[in-house]
């Protein structure tokens, strides 16, 4: 069986993209793609790694969470999404060390499924607009506190692809940029359901839809029916000009009060946060979905 992990990041898509693959459930289970919802694993998957404690899980375990999951249904590919399947917010910086548990919560998720196909999915977002997500997320008063004396120049999600790269050898490992899902929603929907990337999917541009005036979106659909893109690249392209016009700026820009957050410091952010990307998208095992 393929088991997909969709593991985060925190603060990235909101659980969207489980809504928009929730909208294909009958489709998807036509093709024995389960999209449960969250409630049927998220409780399970989490007390039975706390309970194992980094332990070898017992050879039923695989057995009993399937017949939880699925309710005896027959399935290919099972598909479990949660931001907090490597770590919660409040943790996310704990010894000064960014995603410390990642590796321990991906050895974690893997060992439940030891004989499938694993397949990991991750989307990333720029330190300076996610530490500040994040702390607000975690609901701390002290942001000093929350670092825990990490530096901000420490950051570094290649970091966090490399420890989990290495916790899960055998898995395949998806990774795309939160800032870019606009342009790339409905290749991120059909890369982990599985199905053909010419197929005919729903929510495809859910989140083109929340970020885009109601007059934009009508007239990005008239213009799709008068002038179909006739590849992805060139979707994209049609996709960003309408943004550049109809784009509600609220949605997409932020303003975070922390302390020391100067533009300076979000431009210096931003510009390693690039660099770090461009890494990432050149490391062995790694499939990075770019616009």
């Amino acid at each position: 069986m393929q088991i997909v992990y969709h593991i985060g990041a925190n603060c990235t898509d909101e659980d969207r993209l489980l809504k928009s693959l929730l909208k294909n459930v009958d489709a998807f289970a036509a093709e024995g793609i389960k999209v449960p919802g969250p409630g049927k694993y998220r409780p399970i998957i989490r007390e039975t790694i706390l309970n194992l404690n980094g332990a070898n899980p017992s050879p039923d375990t695989r057995d009993i969470l399937l017949d939880t999951i699925l309710d005896d249904e027959p399935v290919n590919r099972l598909i479990m999404s949660h931001s907090a399947f490597i770590c919660i917010p409040q943790l996310i910086f704990e010894n000064g060390v960014f995603y410390e548990r990642a590796t321990a919560k991906v050895e974690g998720l893997v060992s439940l499924f030891p004989d499938d196909k694993i397949e990991l999915f991750l989307g990333l977002r720029n330190p300076a607009t996610f530490v500040p997500a994040v702390f607000v997320d975690a609901k701390n008063t002290d942001f000093a506190q929350y670092l825990r004396g990490i530096s901000l120049d420490q950051i570094r999600w290649s970091d966090v692809v490399t420890r989990i790269r290495e916790a899960a050898p055998k898995a395949s490992l998806t990774v795309w940029c939160n800032e870019d899902t606009p342009l790339i929603w409905s290749q991120l929907i059909r890369e982990i359901s599985g199905v053909d990337p010419l197929a005919k999917i729903t929510g495809g541009f859910d989140l083109l839809a929340s970020i885009m005036a109601p007059e934009g979106m009508k007239r990005f659909f008239d213009y799709l029916k008068s002038h179909p893109p006739q590849t992805e690249i060139q979707k994209r392209r049609i996709i960003s000009a309408f943004l550049e016009r109809y784009v509600i700026e609220e949605e997409v820009i932020e303003e975070f009060d922390l302390p020391g957050w100067t533009t300076e410091v979000v431009d210096h952010l931003t510009e390693a946060y690039e660099e770090d990307v461009y890494q990432i998208a050149r490391m062995p095992g790694v499939n990075f979905i770019a616009p």
